[in-house]
């Protein structure tokens, strides 16, 4: 056996496999000192072994209890190593990961421990690795056994006062793993996403908002969640990220435009008035650029300024911001010298708006008739070569109102 597992002793082989953790506890103390002495005489060689024998042949193990050991091992000599366990943190991490799945519980929970006392040592040297942790993490938080969850958020809370402190976070290779797991409708581990994205954008040097494309769809999902807790987290958030918008207006508009259409026709109260605020707030900061998404935005608010309950009129407020924003930008749009010179170097594509205003002039509330009325008289008073065009393809739609009218 001190062969097979050297450079470790019998005895501690033997406690490492041992039921009882104050005797697994008692081997982890010698591995420890095993290792500072090693590192002393820079014996990287003997270090290697152990990192082998208790990573491979422990750690991985297919005995639950020969896990234990490995795990508590590996711990004990990032504890040995002190600062300098940085250089091995791939042989460190990747078999403590491996457990953080395993069927038996308390192998979860004392590869959580293990991870803790390692990531406690090597501090912004795991940084290379939080994807992975991350990943692993993610599914931890909503484990069912309550002592792994805890030891799940003090991990989490550990690596978040990490990654506050880092100024290299890879932001870039996390986001898409980020934006995956967004993407799930458990409540814990959508607590644990929000909770992570708030400490990423509250680091001055993690520009998250840059990445918010990327996330915005998903958030806005969250924001629907019926847990009340979840929901705030998400609304503060969302409201902190705007805020960050407005303040410095150099993000993709044009990129999170569409998400914000969608949610906008949302039935949920909440998603719908914070996506329009959205939109009321980008068409307000990005101006003419947002005439590309003319016809969408249209699509979005002009039902919203037909609502009659009260308990909506946040929403039908702001969509009739939103259309005075619009037609405010339109106004500033340059007519052709006739019907038959096409426009150049214009965002505004007047058969699209033309095509919602003929879709909204049938079967919709009148406000929402008498919005499209406005907008038509708007186009022909300020573009009227360029709305010529139209005419005689509106002209039939027209004709219903007053057929209906004389009808009665």
């Amino acid at each position: 056996m001190d062969k097979d597992y050297a450079p470790l002793s019998t005895a501690c082989v033997r406690a490492l496999n041992d039921k009882m953790y104050d005797k697994r506890k008692l081997a982890a103390l010698e591995i420890e000192k095993m290792v500072k002495e090693f590192h002393q005489l820079n014996n990287h060689t003997q270090i290697k072994k152990l990192l082998k024998v208790l990573g491979h042949d422990f750690a991985v193990s297919k005995n639950p209890q020969t896990k234990k050991g490995g795990l508590i091992g590996l711990a004990a000599i990032a504890v040995g190593l002190g600062k300098d366990s940085s250089q091995y943190t791939d042989q460190l991490i990747q078999p403590i990961l491996a457990n953080f799945s395993d069927a038996d519980l308390r192998v979860r929970y004392f590869a959580c421990e293990s991870l803790y006392n390692v990531v406690k040592v090597t501090r912004t040297g795991v940084l290379p690795h939080f994807t992975a942790i991350f990943n692993a993490l993610s599914k931890l938080v909503s484990d069912p056994d309550p002592n792994v969850k805890n030891g799940s958020e003090l991990l989490d809370k550990l690596l978040k006062d990490i990654v506050t402190e880092s100024a290299t976070f890879d932001l870039v290779s996390f986001t898409p793993l980020l934006r995956e797991r967004m993407y799930t409708s458990n409540p814990y581990a959508r607590q644990f996403i929000i909770s992570w994205i708030s400490v990423l954008n509250a680091v001055p040097d993690i520009k998250l908002v840059q990445f918010l494309p990327e996330i915005l769809d998903a958030l806005f999902l969250i924001l629907a969640d019926k847990n009340f807790e979840i929901k705030k987290m998400c609304e503060s958030l969302l409201n902190e990220f705007l805020c960050n918008i407005k303040a410095d207006p150099g993000v993709d508009f044009n990129s999170m435009i569409n998400i914000l259409i969608v949610h906008s026709q949302s039935s949920e109260e909440l998603l719908q008035f914070t996506a329009i605020t959205w939109i009321k707030e980008f068409v307000q900061v990005s101006g003419p650029d947002m005439l590309t998404s003319i016809a969408g935005i249209l699509m979005s608010i002009l039902p919203c300024l037909s609502y009659e309950n009260e308990q909506y009129k946040n929403i039908k407020d702001t969509a009739r911001t939103v259309n005075y924003t619009l037609q405010t930008l339109v106004s500033e749009e340059k007519d052709t010298p006739s019907p038959s010179i096409p426009c150049a170097h214009s965002k505004l594509d007047v058969t699209s708006v033309v095509d919602v205003m003929s879709k909204y002039l049938i079967q919709t509330p009148v406000p929402t008739k008498v919005a499209c009325l406005r907008w038509i008289y708007h186009l022909h008073s300020v573009i009227p070569n360029r709305f010529y065009n139209h005419v005689e393809e509106l002209f039939p739609i027209l004709l219903v109102p007053i057929t209906v009218l004389q009808s009665r």
